[in-house]
């Protein structure tokens, strides 16, 4: 019963449970992230660019042709789907940017609590003769 009672110590715990929280929120928020990249950010800059779709750029490495779309062309043997990636590490980057800002402004929330103040000289002192004449 002793390894029970220690787990359940543990899983009631704020931090697990605050943990639990942020992981599901955090997968939450991480769709929405990879939402705003694929459909909103990465057509303004292919539209930008000219037209290019990112998520369709390969290099083949089985011999298919560069005309097929990635996923004609994954079908077709193995490729190095860089389009694929860049889309990805966009997606990381506005998702670190977003967490920093996010603990950034609880960092700074954090240090505006008021701190308790010193404990004056000459407070401290009568204490201490206090102390001393009671002994």
């Amino acid at each position: 019963m002793g390894v029970m009672q220690e787990f359940k110590a543990f899983a009631i715990k704020g931090n697990v449970i605050d943990l639990a929280v942020g992981v599901i929120i955090g997968g939450a928020f991480g769709k929405i992230v990879d939402s705003l990249v694929q459909d909103i950010i990465m057509p303004a800059i292919s539209k930008i660019l000219g037209g290019l779709d990112f998520s369709n750029y390969y290099i083949p490495l089985n011999h298919q042709g560069t005309q097929l779309t990635l996923l004609e062309a994954k079908k077709a043997g193995a490729v190095f789907a860089y389009g694929n990636f860049i889309t990805i590490l966009i997606n990381f980057l506005i998702l670190a940017f977003i967490i920093f800002q996010m603990v950034r402004i609880l960092n700074k929330a954090r240090k505006t609590e008021p701190a308790l103040a010193p404990i004056p000289e000459d407070t401290v002192l009568l204490r201490e003769i206090r102390d001393a004449l009671k002994r």
